[in-house]
């Protein structure tokens, strides 16, 4: 008995099983650059800025020899104008100060951070002003606050006294917040949702 066959067709299946294994993975090539640069820019007539140059318009030739002339590169900065506007400058040094520029604005992006805070149907007065001094303290920090009432067991019977509470709440902290959400219940919960007041 030949087992030829049988090893041929096994053979195959394991090289159908390789070439699928290789064709799933995609082709990972180096990023593609966000600009133009130098032969890449298409236009044939572009507004060219920078040090020592006379901003104008010239033929896309002229222009890169402009930037040849200083040893720069000729940077395509407003593709959409028209026509195309494009900067005299050191290409690696131009990267470095737009990575940098767009750091800047993400830091300075303010994260949203929500505070939460808990009552009960039943909270007292004593308790119920110290978690307002917490509330404002977290405004003043430029936080939003989520405050809940938490219904345990059958106190769900008291679900007006809650929103009573959170009213309250809000009502108390006019001043330095306005409500995003007004009192809601979900669950065994009912939710407030206050923001700071822009200043």
């Amino acid at each position: 008995m030949s087992y030829l066959p049988l090893i041929l067709r096994c053979s195959t299946s394991k090289n159908k099983a390789i070439s699928r294994q290789i064709t799933k993975r995609p082709f990972r090539g180096r990023a593609e650059e966000p600009y133009k640069v130098n032969d890449k820019i298409s236009a044939p007539m572009v507004r060219v800025v920078g040090e020592n140059v006379k901003v104008d318009v010239y033929p896309l030739n002229v222009a890169l020899n402009l930037a040849q002339e200083q040893s720069l590169d000729l940077v395509e900065i407003s593709p959409k104008a028209d026509p195309p506007v494009c900067k005299i400058t050191d290409y690696s040094k131009f990267k470095y100060e737009q990575k940098k520029k767009q750091k800047e604005i993400k830091s300075r992006a303010q994260k949203t951070v929500i505070k939460e805070i808990r009552f009960g149907p039943n909270t007292d007065d004593h308790d119920f002003g110290f978690k307002l001094n917490h509330a404002k303290k977290f405004l003043h920090e430029g936080s939003k606050v989520k405050a809940y009432v938490h219904f345990v067991g059958r106190s769900i019977v008291f679900k007006e006294r809650g929103e009573i509470l959170l009213l309250k709440f809000a009502q108390s902290l006019e001043e330095s917040a306005k409500v995003e959400q007004f009192p809601k219940l979900e669950g065994k919960r009912m939710f407030l949702m206050l923001s700071p007041k822009q200043k």
